[in-house]
């Protein structure tokens, strides 16, 4: 029943805000109190739900998507944007584009979050497709794709790493493991889907994108590529270095300090206030009114993430997640494919992929003693199982819907899709691998 009732209000939401055409916001707030009362919370408890969801969900994102708008308002606007283009498609050519945003959007994603990475590279795709007339969509998916691949599949991203400390794995071990699965998932989801994309011409979210500038006008390569990679670089160097100094010493204290993403992204917008804004003539006033209208162009976003945050606590509370694990504790399907399709499911009807893999791994740990089945691998069918059909209840597909200004049909065909392709690539990468092994 539990899944029934949250089926039923997934589809509900879509009716709301495609058919409708009730505000998001408004519509995730409705959806969230029927649902509630449906899988039988009391009505304060329901309130309860609703703010603990805004806030746990808003709390962890909001400074990440104001600080990467900022940032890629100053890269945009100073022209940075446009000379990293001009560079990497002197480079690479405009026929492959989308191979370049395929493999820097993997090296990106290692170390950075999603959200994180999505800030800093989606302004360059789009700047590209204006640019050089190309379609957004078509050189911006494989991108999305390794970055999607490496949040579900590799530690050190929050529920790879939750879900292979619950198990024992071997850090060195599963992220080797995963680098293997994640080279078929993600040219299968980014470059194999995407080469498809070609007909969807709708003009990205003209927000991020500048004027042309003239060649003087622009600053720098390398002032252009620091800046915008500096997240990346003190991310990499807390990463790399910090598990190597004494623990809990000033250096290792002050090192991941710098690489937490909102740390770092701070520090790069501060960088960019002056290396984009007063190095190239603006003055403070001018560079403060810059990073309030970036704001002002993702503010919206903030209320249908708390929305969607909303209804996740609502259906956790509810309920869901743990009927569904119980519905498939006694399976006697194959560990893996068990453990994915539990995460799968969980995923689809929660909407977040960290409370999926976390839900999941704590059903599965016994399965690890009883049948033997290898820790690495499973961590990857876990992971693989919870980036499963991304929708409406999830905030990445509504990050993705507003940068590329698609519609809610289009961006089901498209984000949606591409989503399932990363889970059962991934099984199927996993599956193969178990083969090979054993």
């Amino acid at each position: 029943m539990p899944l029934t009732i949250t089926l039923l209000g997934i589809l509900v939401l879509i009716a709301l805000i495609s058919v409708v055409r009730l505000h998001t916001f408004l519509a995730f707030l409705a959806v969230s109190m029927g649902v509630g009362l449906a899988l039988g919370l009391k009505p304060l408890a329901i309130v309860d739900a609703i703010q603990k969801g805004i806030g746990s969900t808003l709390g962890s994102i909001t400074a990440i998507i104001a600080l990467g708008a900022m940032l890629g308002k100053l890269v945009a606007h100073s022209g940075a944007a446009q000379r990293i283009a001009v560079n990497m498609m002197d480079l690479v050519g405009t026929r492959h584009a989308r191979w370049a945003f395929l493999v820097t959007g993997f090296i990106v994603g290692l170390p950075l979050f999603y959200s994180v990475g999505f800030m800093l590279l989606a302004p360059l795709v789009i700047t590209v497709a204006y640019r050089y007339k190309l379609p957004a969509l078509y050189i911006g998916l494989p991108m999305l794709a390794s970055l999607s691949v490496t949040q579900g599949y590799l530690p050190p991203h929050p529920a790879p790493l939750a879900i292979l400390k619950q198990f024992n794995a071997n850090m060195g071990l599963t992220l080797f493991y995963g680098i293997i699965v994640s080279i078929p998932a993600i040219l299968i989801s980014g470059a194999l889907f995407g080469s498809t994309l070609k007909r969807y011409t709708t003009l990205p979210n003209p927000a991020f994108i500048a004027p042309d500038l003239l060649e003087e006008q622009m600053p720098s390569a390398s002032v252009s590529f620091l800046t915008v990679l500096l997240p990346i670089l003190l991310i990499g160097l807390s990463t790399l270095i910090s598990p190597y100094l004494p623990a809990n010493s000033v250096s290792q204290q002050v090192l991941l300090f710098v690489g937490e993403p909102v740390v770092s992204m701070f520090f790069a917008v501060l960088v960019a206030m002056v290396t984009l804004g007063i190095n190239r003539g603006k003055s403070m006033p001018e560079v403060t009114a810059l990073l309030g209208e970036a704001v002002k162009d993702v503010a919206m976003l903030f209320l249908i993430f708390g929305g969607a945050g909303a209804l996740k606590q609502v259906l956790t509370d509810g309920g869901v997640n743990q009927s569904i694990a119980d519905m498939m504790h006694d399976s006697s399907v194959h560990p893996y494919i068990l453990a994915w399709g539990m995460a799968a499911l969980i995923r689809v009807c929660v909407g977040s992929s960290t409370v999926s893999g976390i839900t999941t791994a704590g059903f599965v740990a016994p399965l690890l003693a009883s049948t033997g089945v290898e820790p690495n691998l499973m961590v990857l069918s876990i992971g693989a199982g919870s980036m499963m059909f991304s929708h409406v209840n999830d905030t990445g597909f509504w990050l993705f819907r507003e940068y590329f200004q698609l519609s809610m049909a289009d961006t089901l065909k498209t984000w949606s899709v591409m989503e399932t392709l990363v889970s059962v690539s991934g099984l199927a990468g996993v599956m193969v691998l178990s083969w090979i092994l054993s």
